[in-house]
């Protein structure tokens, strides 16, 4: 069934005291977006930055998120690092409070949770990690969103054990048949137009095109576009200029999927 309402999603806050990933001013994504992932202090982020991050999203309405990943600001948390389960559970944990005491802070909710990078992929395909993280969820946060791949362990888990879930489509990322997105620590700039083709497609057909050239079925109710990616303001309005152009709806997840 075509989609007519759906959430757009950007990684956010990703610097650390004087550095920044890009040169893209988070306030100019941010009124672009409906859900923010705001980087927590391992990859990136930092208790000023998260704060400033915080205040944007509250400012222009947008769910807030906490974007737990990797210790490893050295490899803004794209490279995999070893540890047990309890570990990086701790870790997580450490995440989401640092990023909802923030948001309670400035009179906001957290919306979802949305790990990063080689966390995200590594929950993807470790089914205890995952559980561990969906039983974390139902303790500490039973009633927020977890962001996921749907070709992941962690969606299912999730489904399985009653937690909110959203799926999600990568617009700046290609697809593999088996559904899974093709992991990049780097991207060049898009071709706007061809990427908004991409995204309606998706939202009307239900499929994606992948890197071994045939279509898949693919089901969502978030798009992400990183902040990172050359070019993510203009590829997001050319994105929300083609979902608005086909009568579909931006809102936060909180009111699309519970829609």
């Amino acid at each position: 069934m075509a989609i007519s309402c759906i959430d757009i999603s950007c990684d956010m806050g990703e610097g650390f005291g004087q550095w920044k990933l890009s040169e893209t001013d988070d306030a100019r994504l941010m009124a672009l977006i409906s859900s923010a992932n705001i980087a927590a202090g391992f990859h990136a982020g930092d208790p000023n930055l998260i704060d400033q991050t915080i205040q944007l999203a509250v400012a222009n309405k947008v769910g807030i998120g906490v974007h737990p990943g990797y210790r490893d600001l050295q490899g803004f948390g794209r490279r995999r690092i070893a540890g047990s389960n309890e570990e990086l559970i701790n870790d997580i944990v450490y995440q989401i409070g640092a990023v909802r005491e923030f948001a309670r802070r400035h009179g906001g909710g957290l919306q979802h949770v949305k790990p990063h990078g080689a966390l995200y992929m590594e929950l993807a395909d470790n089914e205890p990690l995952s559980r561990a993280f969906v039983d974390l969820m139902r303790m500490i946060a039973p009633d927020a969103f977890i962001y996921c791949m749907g070709a992941s362990a962690t969606y299912r888990i999730a489904k399985e054990m009653g937690q909110p879930v959203v799926r999600e489509f990568y617009a700046d990322r290609d697809y593999h048949r088996d559904g899974k997105i093709v992991f990049a620590r780097k991207v060049d700039r898009f071709d706007n137009k061809a990427v908004a083709q991409k995204v309606v497609r998706a939202c009307k057909e239900g499929k994606v095109l992948t890197v071994e050239g045939d279509d898949i079925e693919i089901g969502f109710e978030s798009i992400c576009i990183h902040s990172d990616t050359p070019g993510a303001p203009e590829l997001l309005q050319a994105v929300r200029h083609a979902l608005e152009e086909n009568g579909i709806r931006i809102a936060p997840v909180s009111e699309t999927a519970r829609a």
